[in-house]
């Protein structure tokens, strides 16, 4: 290919953006939906608040086994399979409610599948980036993917998925199942073969020694390993400061339910410029300073969480705090994109998907223990201290020449991806 072309996004590209877009907006639809169904069948709080556990639990179970699977099938059909039957499960959960039939149990079955398959399609997605896009354009492919699904989720669906449930309760839900099946159709129409492996035996060997293979190779990559344990961890004192937000934005900055929605608003602003801009804001600072300073804005916001009372200060560091957010996962995931072969590319990414949801899942049990043990701000003490902690620990670990030549090498030659046209 000419220079020219390799330099841009084409067509299979856009085809898998708007299918993810479209992914985005329904999930996001049906996330507001789903407690708000269960409240309209009970008041019991356990039961209500067991949907987000429902909804998390696919995460943690299904992460390492479903990146083996990705290395192991067709990339492009499996996302096509997981969208039809997670059409078939919100299908069967809209038509119980319309005809009077759907129950929590239901709705709980149904979250449980539609985000089981959230976390294999995530992981695939992420494995076909490398072949439908140049190396030097990656950073821009998942910035244009960031940036939809934050617009999607961030922006969108929430205000839609409660106004279209006032409507109908069966809306929402039905909504989504018509966006998993244009996606379908759209992933359908991206032409090639993305199979991670074509070595001989492989779909043979254990499902263990596959994550074991996977996560090995991850810990030998000291820049890699240091990425996605620093996710892991970043991502529990962050949960676990979102967890008690609510209750720092009514009772220190006196908000309403409006103000604090409007805190989330200015993070997912930020994360959406930082998407659009972010590919010429790391070509210009390079990868090396972009994680470097996003660790500082990342103690900063612990910071101002703690310490500010006034609303303007705390939106402007959520802000910022969503700038880096975008930035951060556009170059983490484009070095991993970069570094990880082909083969590896599914069991790579799901391990860091685990890890990152595994400090999701205890930043949320913790934030709330934290602060009834020792104060509403002292989730985001904490949190400052270690986001400091790990600046200091890891600032050597991102040496310029170090990221340069993940950047500058080529791809380890151990590609077995084929990306022919169908």
């Amino acid at each position: 290919m000419t220079g020219a072309v390799e330099e841009r996004l084409d067509g299979r590209f856009a085809r898998l953006w708007a299918a993810s877009t479209m992914s985005a907006l329904g999930s996001g639809m049906a996330t507001v939906a789903a407690p708000l169904f269960v409240a309209s069948q009970t008041d019991d709080p356990l039961t209500v608040s067991a949907a987000s556990a429902v909804a998390w639990l696919p995460w943690l179970l299904f992460a390492l086994p479903g990146g083996v699977l990705v290395d192991r099938v067709d990339r492009r059909r499996l996302m096509v399979l997981i969208d039809w039957v997670r059409v078939a499960a919100l299908a069967t959960l809209t038509t119980a409610i319309i005809t009077g039939r759907a129950g929590v149990a239901l709705l709980y079955a149904v979250l449980f599948v539609v985000n089981a398959g959230e976390v294999v399609f995530r992981v695939a997605g992420q494995a076909m980036v490398p072949a439908l896009v140049p190396r030097s354009k990656l950073e821009r492919a998942n910035g244009w993917l960031g940036g939809g699904t934050t617009l999607m989720q961030g922006m969108i669906a929430g205000p839609l998925g409660g106004f279209l449930f006032v409507l109908a309760a069966s809306i929402p839900f039905g909504v989504n199942a018509a966006t998993y099946a244009l996606s379908a159709v759209l992933i359908s129409l991206v032409a090639g073969s993305y199979r991670g492996s074509t070595l001989e035996g492989s779909d043979r060997r254990s499902v263990r020694a596959d994550v074991v293979e996977g996560f090995r190779w991850l810990m030998s990559q000291r820049l890699l390993r240091t990425m996605t344990l620093l996710i892991g961890l970043l991502n529990v004192t962050l949960t676990a400061a979102i967890a008690v937000l609510v209750l720092l934005a009514t009772e220190r900055l006196h908000l309403g339910s409006i103000g604090y929605g409007a805190l989330f608003t200015c993070m997912a602003v930020g994360g959406l410029l930082g998407s659009v801009v972010g590919d010429r804001i790391v070509a210009r600072i390079t990868a090396t300073w972009t994680i470097r300073i996003g660790l500082l804005i990342e103690a900063g916001l612990h910071l101002a969480l703690a310490a500010s009372r006034s609303a303007i200060v705390i939106a402007g560091a959520l802000f910022a705090f969503g700038v880096h957010g975008a930035l951060w996962n556009m170059v983490a995931n484009s070095l991993r994109q970069r570094l990880t072969p082909a083969p590896l590319q599914g069991r790579v990414g799901s391990t860091t998907l685990f890890l990152a949801a595994g400090g999701n899942c205890l930043g949320a049990l913790l934030g709330g223990v934290v602060a009834t043990r020792f104060g509403l701000t002292a989730p985001y003490w904490v949190g400052f201290v270690v986001a400091l902690a790990v600046t200091a620990v890891t600032w050597r670990v991102f040496d310029r020449a170090v990221v340069a030549a993940a950047y500058a090498d080529p791809a380890p030659q151990v590609d077995d991806t084929t990306a022919t046209p169908a």
